[in-house]
């Protein structure tokens, strides 16, 4: 099963069917947390809803040629969210990364991190040109990711997502590869 290590107490994991209880129960213990900028929070309504999305996002190995869109953030051993790419297009060699991280992991660094895997292994093992993450414009917790990261504030996407009722521009964010090789070798 791939495993990518980030550090001694990060690593992430392509999910399994038997990791849905575990996922579940994440998400069910920061639903009021998440929903507020996550609409597909109500529609994990049981185990069987979360062993349906990793089902999904075992088919979608195909669309990265191999590797896995999406993983499980596990730290010090506990599943605490997960990041991935929402969209892959290899055609054009660009894709967009996701997040979400339950409530009781905050502050420790673990999106950041685990983002900075995501853009590793997408430059660097899938060979893509590009990656994008997206951010709801109120959401400034999920802005700070990509800026401390240092991708480029793109693009504002007006009501792009509705979430709760309410429609929610988009901020874009990208990082070509040549940018993010050149930052990587200074750091």
């Amino acid at each position: 099963m791939f495993t990518y290590q980030i550090n001694d107490d990060l690593y992430l994991r392509m999910y399994s069917l038997e990791d849905a209880e575990a996922l579940y129960h994440l998400i069910d213990e920061s639903r009021d947390y998440l929903k507020e900028w996550l609409a597909w929070v109500d529609y994990n309504t049981d185990i069987e809803s979360s062993r349906d999305f990793i089902q999904r996002t075992l088919e979608g190995v195909s669309e990265t040629g191999g590797y896995p869109k999406t993983l499980g953030m596990f730290y010090k051993g506990e599943l605490a969210g997960t990041v991935g790419f929402n969209e892959v297009n290899r055609t054009h060699q660009y894709a967009t990364i996701g997040y979400w991280l339950s409530e009781k992991f905050q502050k420790k660094g673990i999106v950041t991190e685990a983002c900075r895997g995501m853009i590793n292994l997408g430059f660097n093992e899938i060979g893509l040109n590009r990656i994008e993450i997206r951010a709801a414009s109120g959401n400034k917790k999920s802005q700070a990711i990509p800026e401390r990261l240092g991708f480029t504030k793109e693009a504002v996407v007006r009501e792009a997502e509705l979430v709760n009722g309410q429609f929610y521009d988009h901020i874009v964010y990208g990082m070509l590869a040549r940018d993010w090789l050149t930052k990587e070798k200074e750091a």
